[in-house]
Formats: C-alpha cells, sequence, structure tokens
C-alpha cells in the first residue's frame, strides 16, 4: 500500500492520479475533509481506503500496524499563509510531519514530503542552502522547521526522505482553492466572464504585467515525486522549472488557447508594497545533480494542457460562479 496524505488537495490529487496511471489502486487517502468540496478531485480516481488526517497521525502516534506500506507521499498541511496562530500551523505541518517522518523512518518506508519556496521569503537567492532561506509566515516557518529537522536526523537516517520545494504551482485539480489557485485558473475564469485578464500593474521596478515568478506545471511535479520513489534519491530538491516567466506571459498563453480576449492592468495594492514576491526562480542544479533530467513544461505548454482538461471536463463552466 502506498499513502498519500492532502490526498484530495492540488498535488496530493495529482499525485494519486500519477499514480493511478502506473496501474497503482493500493492506495491509503488521508485528507481533512471539512470542506467537502475537495471530493471532486478524487471522484475519478481509484484507491483502497480512506482516512480522516487526524485519525492516521493518532494511528501513527498509538503504534498501530497499518499493514505493508511501500511509501509516503505526505503532501498535506495547512498551506493558508495569513494563518498567525502559530501553534495551530506548527501541530499541523510540523509536529504531523516530524511524527510521521520518525514513523517512516523506524521502517524503513519511503517518505517523499511537501516542503515550500515560501521559506526563501523575498529571495533574492532560491538555492537549497541555509543562507538563503528567511520565511516570512507562520506557513514558511512551519516548513522552514521541518527542513531544518529533515537536515539534523539526514546523518543517521537509512531510509529515504526527499522533500521538494514547490514553487507556483498550476493545473488541474485546484479548484477548490478559491483565492488561492494559480493565476491561470484565474485569467481562465476572467476571460469567461468578461474576455479580460486583469494584471497588476507595474511596481517596485517591475513593468505592468512583468513581475516574474516560476510557474511550474503539476503533471511536471508529480513526475519528480514518482521519479523519486523510483530513483530512491533523499534529499531536499527545488521542484520549479528554472526560469522565471511573467505574468503577461501566463495572461497571453490563456487568451491564445481562448482565441479572445485582452489583457487589463489593475492598480497595485499598497497593502503588498514590499511584500509580494515580485521574482521567483528555483535552482534546480541539485535536483539536476540527482539525477532528474526531463524538460519542465514552459508556461505556453503548461496552460494549453491545463485549459485542455479544464474544457474535457467543462470545469471552467461548472465553476464559473465560484467566489474568487
Amino acid at each position: 500500500m502506498i499513502i498519500v496524505t492532502g490526498a484530495a488537495g492540488f498535488i496530493g490529487s495529482n499525485i494519486v492520479a500519477g499514480l493511478n496511471a502506473r496501474g497503482e489502486r493500493d492506495i491509503l487517502i488521508v485528507d481533512d475533509m471539512s470542506d467537502g468540496q475537495k471530493c471532486l478531485n478524487l471522484a475519478d480516481l481509484d484507491f483502497s481506503d480512506y482516512l480522516e488526517y487526524d485519525d492516521l497521525i493518532a494511528r501513527i502516534e498509538a503504534g498501530d500496524n497499518l499493514g505493508d506500506i511501500r511509501a509516503v507521499f505526505h503532501q498535506g498541511a495547512c498551506s493558508d499563509t495569513t494563518e498567525w496562530d502559530g501553534r495551530y500551523v506548527m501541530a499541523r505541518n510540523y509536529r504531523y510531519s516530524k511524527s510521521l517522518h520518525d514513523w517512516c523512518v523506524a521502517r524503513a518506508i519511503p517518505f517523499i514530503y511537501a516542503s515550500s519556496a515560501s521559506v526563501y521569503g523575498m529571495g533574492p537567492d532560491f538555492v537549497e542552502k541555509r543562507q538563503a532561506e528567511r520565511p516570512l509566515n507562520m506557513y514558511a516557518f512551519s516548513k522552514f522547521a521541518f527542513d531544518q529537522y529533515v537536515r539534523a536526523q539526514s546523518a543517521t537516517t537509512k531510509s529515504q526522505v526527499a522533500g521538494l520545494r514547490y514553487f507556483n504551482v498550476y493545473g488541474p485539480r485546484e479548484q477548490h482553492k478559491g483565492k488561492m489557485a494559480s493565476v491561470a485558473w484565474h485569467f481562465s475564469r476572467q476571460i469567461e466572464a468578461d474576455d479580460e485578464c486583469r494584471l497588476f500593474e507595474g511596481a517596485e521596478g517591475f513593468g505592468d504585467g512583468e513581475q516574474r515568478r516560476d510557474f511550474v506545471y503539476v503533471g511536471d511535479c508529480v513526475d519528480v515525486n514518482l521519479w523519486l520513489l523510483d530513483s530512491g534519491v533523499s534529499g531536499i530538491f527545488n521542484c520549479g522549472t528554472g526560469r522565471s516567466q511573467t505574468f503577461n506571459d501566463v495572461a497571453d498563453a490563456v487568451i491564445a488557447w481562448y482565441g479572445r480576449g485582452e489583457k487589463r492592468y489593475i492598480e497595485f495594492p499598497q497593502s503588498l508594497v514590499g511584500r509580494y514576491q515580485s521574482f521567483t526562480q528555483a535552482n534546480i542544479d541539485a535536483l539536476r545533480a540527482a539525477g532528474y533530467g526531463p524538460a519542465f513544461a514552459t508556461v505556453g505548454e503548461g496552460v494549453a494542457r491545463y485549459l485542455d482538461w479544464l474544457a474535457d471536463r467543462g470545469e471552467a463552466d461548472k465553476h464559473a460562479g465560484q467566489a474568487e
């Protein structure tokens, strides 16, 4: 059996889909289903069992036998970057991850987990080195703290432990995220509704819509996760394309797919001045050195795949009225 936590979420459900594509069906899916809309991410997928997020950790800490576990993909977390209840965030993201890590290591079970590029704060360096890490909120700090724990344990850890610092991920199965969904999702909805993509005006040295991010297609993130499982490689790695592209590039890709629409620039919020990531770009040298070779999709390629997927499932119309 393979365990996937956060299985009803964005990246977790795509990992389940990736495992299914390999013929894997013996999957224990774990999530907090308080938001029942997330069940739609699993409706077309196959799995063998389900546990609530809190139930899994209770069973692990009680020493229960969960059977023959081949690997754990730990994607579940409190991902709200505006949550400042530090005790809650650390309990969900740090203590939970630590308990699951220790349980896997004690049983030599491969443990592949989600870290985050948010550990780098405002940058400007995005490389897996301590001096580049400056978390700016509780979510980022919780991810940073667990990475620190993994590093401290690595010298004595015999089994595989690998963390992926996801950059700006976009793609299928993110519709439940609302405001936290990718700009590709929001631009698609805006074209559907108003025939326009709304982007920020220039600020902090960047022109209109020229802020840059490392936008990575979720299918590529799944491929990296599955490669880690196959390779047995351990370490903490950036999971991005290694290049930055502009928000204009994303809007242009959405407009090109629809064959209609235009861009409109809106005032840059004063509340974000000095607190907005205007540039991210993953350094993927460590991932390449570990042996990962496949190319990552460009924004044009990834957005086209994404919108094809939405069109095939009618998602653009189905969720057009969802609150932003």
